[in-house]
């Protein structure tokens, strides 16, 4: 048996394509896969800030490029990706959020609406009104779960799992790690993880 963790935030759309894409992986008999919801921009402030040079200073050339490659990843997964007015997102409590759907069994669908109504509906995710009809399709208490979100132990659970990623070497999202420490990152690396698990193959 193999261990894939998936350390994700919903804000970024190539976490998106990867959430849909790592799905026939997570679906291999021989693979168990992890989910480990992080605060992104925690990442970026602790070890990655040039992602916010970048955004002030974009390359015009790369910009379009950008715009095209992730239209085309999004046609070939399947998804409506769009542009939402509010980018960056404060994507913290619905990233604490996936926490208590996960506790509860419900991780996929909460995290695939979360997606969706951010980048497919461009709704502002960090919004309670946003987020009360996503926990409600999933079959949660809104009153129960944003009690939670709002409590020290799961802000704390939050907490831990971006540190964690930022001290294994991770520095975006999505971040997986194959067996332990074998590390990828972003949606394109996921045709190596399979690769890597067909060669495992007896």
């Amino acid at each position: 048996m193999h261990t894939l963790e998936f350390f994700f935030d919903c804000s970024s759309p190539w976490t998106y394509l990867a959430f849909e894409n790592v799905q026939s992986i997570a679906a291999r008999p021989d693979v168990t896969l992890v989910w480990r919801p992080i605060l992104v921009g925690g990442v970026f402030n602790a070890v990655n800030d040039s992602v916010y040079q970048n955004r002030a200073n974009p390359v015009a050339a790369k910009a379009r490029y950008y715009g095209k490659d992730l239209a085309d990843w999004a046609r070939y997964t399947g998804i409506q990706i769009g542009q939402p007015p509010v980018f960056p997102v404060n994507s913290v409590k619905a990233m604490r959020g996936a926490f208590v759907a996960q506790e509860e069994g419900c991780l996929i669908p909460y995290a695939r609406r979360v997606f969706h109504h951010y980048w497919g509906e461009l709704e502002d995710i960090s919004q309670d009104a946003v987020l009360k009809p996503i926990v409600e399709a999933c079959g949660l208490d809104a009153m129960v779960f944003f009690d939670k979100i709002g409590s020290e132990p799961y802000k704390a659970k939050l907490r831990r799992s971006t540190e964690e990623l930022i001290e294994r070497g991770g520095f975006g999202s999505p971040t997986l790690f194959l067996d332990g420490d074998d590390m990828y990152f972003g949606n394109d690396r996921l045709i190596l993880i399979s690769s890597k698990l067909q060669s495992r193959e007896p």
